[in-house]
């Protein structure tokens, strides 16, 4: 996943636009990226793969100087990219994943095209590819509508034009961006955490596949979004930061009432303490301790300035080098108890064995029992950059050695209340070298949420796969340029 925030300001938006976009440095770890409009486009790229998105950025504010700017923390490919076109020059910076890029790619290539930006491996950046399908289009909202059309997989966006900051969420909502207003400025941000000390009050949250023009008159509406979403589940439980809130639901107390969940269903266990793996597991750890009663304490502590998410890299030795350092163990703490480790999942599991349960084993623990805040993850991410094959995940490894052989069909897995689920459950949990292991019910964790299930991706725990969008009105090519059919703007400065 990567971060979005994009800035259109009476004065130099420059400050807000590298505090804003700092403030999505936990969704990427490749490429940060800056472009700004003013007497024309300055762009600015980094590699922030060792090293932090303000010491990098830090000297060039000097010249990144215009009105209206967006900017990146991009887990994949270099971006923000520039671009002209016939509707004159933009920069584009996305937010997604393409699962048919490579044939898109090709279509573009027979057709005499031709691609320039560097992208991942043999790939073309999947940012160039977006913004090819959008130059398709009779202006740059019908463009948008060809992209959201053309791909299999989801793509959020912020284009900087002349015109001032399209924003467009994704079709199937599977993202989040929400658009803030102060006084004298308009910003729009994958996660609204952004806001808080820049000054903004949440103005609106974006529908899935609805576009905005942001520029000096205010916000306009350009494309009517769907009244449906299947907004990624993954955002409370582990990507979002805790301040944050998708669809007006705080993160962190999501993660409360998810810590609450695990601790209901586990009467039947005698404890010491509580704890949560830093970061994203201390809102869960939190919610256990609340709802039991036991102390909450930090058996391990996260070496904040240094380290960074070890689930975010994209190569396994980059993650597992991140999870053996970054977490320190407090053997005082740890020496004779009986913890309770609250995670926000198990994807693959050897940070968890490795990195953070051995150091407890090797503290003096004396039981370790972990709870996980989500069910176990069964397929990779269809619309997102995370876990690519099934032979990545635990659930799966468990399976193939409990069948002697890969199996298609695993909903009797997926059931907690089957006998097979039980038996993958304590499978993993011998893996882990655990005292106990229990799982966040599919259930509980959308109670948690506190969206209707309908209105969540869940693929990667159950399979089913998000209703293909569709816009509330027939879509028709002869349709107008955007420019001429824009609706009354829903707020002005």
């Amino acid at each position: 996943m990567s971060g979005l925030f994009g800035v259109v300001s009476r004065a130099d938006c420059s400050d807000v636009l590298f505090y804003g976009t700092d403030y999505h440095s936990h969704l990427g770890t490749q490429f940060g990226g800056i472009a700004v409009h003013g007497d024309g486009f300055v762009r600015q790229i980094h590699n922030i793969g060792q090293s932090q998105f303000k010491s990098k950025f830090h000297e060039d504010r000097a010249r990144l100087r215009g009105t209206k700017g967006i900017g990146v923390i991009s887990a994949l490919d270099e971006q923000p990219i520039y671009v002209r076109s016939r509707f004159g020059p933009f920069c584009i910076a996305t937010d997604g994943f393409i699962d048919n890029a490579r044939d898109l790619a090709e279509d573009f290539l027979a057709a005499g095209g031709s691609f320039s930006e560097f992208g991942t491996g043999d790939n073309v950046n999947l940012t160039e590819l977006v913004a090819k399908l959008v130059t398709r289009g009779s202006s740059i909202a019908h463009g948008i509508d060809h992209m959201f059309e053309s791909i299999d997989g989801s793509c959020s966006l912020l284009l900087l034009h002349e015109d001032g900051v399209y924003a467009a969420r994704d079709r199937l909502g599977y993202f989040s961006l929400a658009i803030g207003r102060r006084d004298d400025a308009w910003a729009v941000a994958t996660e609204t955490s952004a806001f808080l000390n820049l000054g903004f009050r949440v103005e609106k949250h974006l529908a899935p596949g609805e576009i905005v023009l942001v520029n000096e008159r205010g916000l306009t509406r350009v494309r009517q979004g769907a009244e449906t979403s299947n907004i990624c589940a993954f955002l409370w439980i582990y990507t979002g930061f805790p301040t944050s809130s998708y669809e007006g639901i705080n993160v962190e107390i999501v993660r409360e009432r998810s810590g609450a969940a695990l601790a209901r269903r586990d009467r039947d266990i005698e404890i010491d303490l509580v704890s949560g793996i830093p970061d994203s597991g201390i809102g869960h750890g939190l919610g256990y301790a609340i709802e039991s009663g036991k102390p909450f304490r930090r058996p391990l502590v996260k070496y904040t300035p240094g380290y960074g998410r070890s689930y975010t890299p994209p190569s396994q030795e980059t993650r597992d080098l991140v999870a053996k350092m970054k977490l320190i163990p407090n053997e005082e703490i740890i020496r004779g108890n009986r913890i309770i480790v609250c995670e926000d999942s198990i994807v693959r599991g050897t940070q968890l064995k490795n990195y953070t349960v051995r150091k407890l084993w090797e503290g003096g623990a004396r039981e370790v029992h972990v709870r996980p805040a989500c069910p176990p993850l069964m397929y990779p991410c269809r619309f997102n950059l995370s876990t690519r094959n099934l032979d990545e995940l635990a659930a799966r490894r468990a399976i193939r050695a409990l069948e002697g052989r890969d199996v298609d069909d695993v909903s009797a897995y997926v059931d907690h209340r089957t006998d097979r689920y039980r038996r993958m459950v304590e499978w993993i949990a011998r893996d882990l070298e655990v005292t106990t292991l229990r799982y966040q019910t599919l259930e509980d964790m959308v109670a948690s949420i506190g969206l209707p299930k309908e209105r969540l991706c869940l693929y990667c725990w159950t399979g089913a796969c998000p209703a293909p969008w569709k816009r509330p009105e027939e879509r028709r090519e002869d349709k107008p340029p955007a420019s001429r059919t824009k609706e009354p703007a829903v707020a002005e400065r």
